[in-house]
């Protein structure tokens, strides 16, 4: 018995590590949507980031240009080495289980590091349904854009074991504060926001049971 379940779980691995790097359900319509090349430079320094950095929950009623969004998802998990496919953010092995996606009243967007694309996964604003889910924050619902940051556990578990689940914690924690610096350096403002049912939002996501929901960013221009 324990032969066949050992066989089953390399299976499982198998199946892990031939989808690489996604473990992503395909899109509501297969659209992928290129962004912006992300700057490299800027008018502010890092210093200056982190010092003017606030938690802010009011947003004026105004969406996010692409490129602003393209910069945020490239400063959380974008490619800064792509011949040896390092990323903005450190990950234990270089084995990325953190996936982004990016709500708006457009639909809700998969974040492709890659190809430095969005991925249409669904269609329809989410927000007051993801804000449901945040047990009732208007932050959610108002921003004009939620990054939700989920881990793949089982993608690090194939190295690291029982650690795994730590490692994704710790990576998730580098991403979200790479956005939010990055919110500071473009004159925006955003909240990292910890308290939601995660099986709701896996709901409002139509997100696999595996995908852990660790992180909602909501970002955008501040409101009075």
């Amino acid at each position: 018995m324990k032969v066949a379940m050992d066989c089953g779980c390399c299976v499982v691995m198998m199946l892990l590590a031939m989808v690489g790097g996604s473990g992503v359900i395909g899109g509501a319509d297969g659209k992928h949507k290129p962004l912006p090349s992300a700057m490299t430079t800027g008018k502010m320094s890092l210093e200056e980031a982190i010092a003017q950095r606030r938690s802010v929950r009011q947003f004026v009623d105004k969406a996010l240009r692409l490129d602003a969004i393209g910069q945020l998802c490239w400063a959380g998990q974008g490619m800064t080495d792509p011949s040896r496919g390092f990323r903005a953010s450190p990950s234990a092995g270089a084995l990325y289980p953190i996936e982004l996606y990016v709500v708006t009243a457009e639909g809700v967007d998969h974040y492709e590091p890659k190809s430095h694309s969005l991925a249409r996964h669904l269609t329809g604003d989410l927000r007051p349904e993801l804000q449901r889910a945040a047990l009732g924050q208007e932050a959610v619902g108002r921003a004009p854009a939620c990054v939700v940051v989920t881990a793949i556990v089982e993608r690090s578990a194939r190295k690291y074991g029982g650690r795994a689940e730590r490692y994704c914690f710790m990576e998730a924690g580098h991403v979200a504060q790479n956005i939010l610096l990055q919110a500071t350096a473009l004159r925006l403002v955003g909240v990292p926001i910890g308290a939601f049912e995660d099986p709701e939002v896996v709901k409002v996501l139509k997100l696999p049971p595996r995908h852990r929901i660790i992180y909602i960013v909501p970002v955008g221009h501040p409101g009075p």
